[in-house]
């Protein structure tokens, strides 16, 4: 159940099996693109075997999901809501700055929210209240003013409240690949979006990925998965409860540890046996765990080198000086510093998103932000003093192009002449 793995057979293991569901999820595509909402149902009816007689939850059952939920719940995903919020209006950009970066010439950037957006919240084996927040506070602290979510049926109660918590009232019992359809293409009920964003299985991955035509994605986002850098002074009851903790995600979950210490990856060996030995959900940590080792590496240099090849979700770093090697990553997800951060922390109550890019990658993917959620324009304002000083600049150059309107475009505004020339007579 542990054991030591080499770098390629543990990037095999998470490796992605999008190519495996390709022709299932195009099916699933083509129904919802031609079926709309009768599809909807009854591949709901398929599915996850729930008979929908409409797709759209009232404002009456989000209400009444909180009779459903434990008040001390209620209050900490209130809490969790305001952490959330609170770290992700520091990301948020001024809506327009302009710089005179010489006289006469002024640039800039205009920054505009997204007009309608898709949350996908998993559900299935568990619900997921925190991904809720996660997938709709950062989107409407951008300022999108439609977001609309899509959650596999029957809705749990916490997932409700959360969405409600978190201000969004357009939600739809409709899950896995559909939904991302749904949401891409548009059905009666469902008007289609911009952007998807949020985690889910294989098949919402694919879904997301072979729609991009239609809506934006985030990035994929599949099984979790985490990469801690340990040595010698790291608690394996730690790392173990670390890793245990990614593995109880998903069977497809990948968890590996990269260390200096042998010893530590003994010890960390007989943590995770006894953890998960009367753990609720070990069935699923057994699955995870064939997918799961360690490394064993010379330095740390090494497994700083190591980590950044593998791009994890999670980055767990557990060593006596952690600073240095935080300043060494380049792909990671999102990084946990210090033995006191578990990744838990990022799951739900510090502030950070936890929906995050797997599978490598992060390697060219940022974890779920504020900054999914808008749009730039340059902006550039001369002054005829401004056009002047880069006019044979540009006339030259336009020229060479052979785009003799772009310089045309230059030379009317002085008239015929060309006073950033020494002798034009136009």
């Amino acid at each position: 159940m542990w054991s030591a793995v080499d770098v390629e057979t543990w990037v095999s293991r998470r490796t992605s099996r999008l190519d495996e569901v390709h022709g299932t999820v195009q099916e699933i595509i083509e129904k919802v693109r031609t079926g709309g909402d009768a599809a909807l149902i009854e591949l709901a009816e398929k599915f996850d075997k729930v008979h929908l007689d409409t797709l759209a939850v009232d404002e009456d059952t989000r209400e009444s999901a909180y009779e459903l939920v434990d008040a001390q719940i209620t209050e900490c995903l209130v809490e969790a809501e305001e952490r959330i919020s609170r770290f992700h209006e520091l990301q948020k950009p001024r809506g327009l700055w302009l710089s005179e970066i010489e006289p006469g010439i002024t640039l800039g950037v205009k920054t505009t929210p997204l007009s309608r957006i898709g949350a996908y919240v998993p559900g299935g084996r568990a619900a997921y209240p925190s991904t809720a927040l996660m997938c709709t506070v950062p989107a409407r602290i951008a300022g999108v003013p439609e977001i609309c979510c899509c959650s596999p049926p029957p809705i749990q109660p916490l997932t409700l409240v959360a969405l409600d918590i978190a201000g969004v009232s357009e939600i739809y019992q409709c899950g896995g690949a559909q939904a991302i359809a749904a949401m891409a293409l548009g059905t009666e009920s469902i008007e289609p979006v911009e952007k998807i964003v949020g985690p889910g299985n294989v098949y919402v991955t694919a879904a997301k990925m072979m729609l991009r035509e239609y809506a934006e994605i985030d990035f994929p986002a599949g099984p979790s998965e985490i990469a801690v850098i340990a040595d010698e002074s790291a608690v394996p009851a730690y790392v173990a409860a670390d890793i245990l903790a990614q593995a109880e995600h998903d069977p497809h979950a990948a968890c590996v540890l990269i260390t200096t210490s042998s010893m530590l990856a003994d010890q960390v060996g007989t943590e995770i046996k006894k953890q998960a030995e009367h753990a609720p959900r070990k069935e699923i940590m057994a699955q995870a765990l064939k997918n799961s080792g360690y490394i064993l590496v010379g330095d740390l240099d090494e497994a700083i080198a190591i980590s950044n090849a593998v791009a994890p979700e999670h980055l767990s770093l557990q060593v006596a000086d952690p600073l240095p090697v935080l300043g060494s990553v380049r792909n990671a997800g999102a990084i946990f510093v210090g033995p006191y951060t578990p990744v838990a922390c990022g799951d739900y109550a510090s502030g950070t998103n936890h929906v995050l890019p797997t599978a490598g990658y992060a390697r060219q993917y940022s974890g779920l932000d504020v900054h999914h959620f808008c749009k730039t324009s340059s902006v550039q304002y001369l002054t005829r003093d401004g056009l002047e000083s880069i006019g044979e600049i540009i006339e030259t150059l336009a020229t060479a192009e052979g785009l003799a309107a772009h310089a045309g475009s230059v030379k009317v505004r002085f008239r015929g002449a060309h006073p950033h020339r020494k002798n034009s007579s136009g």
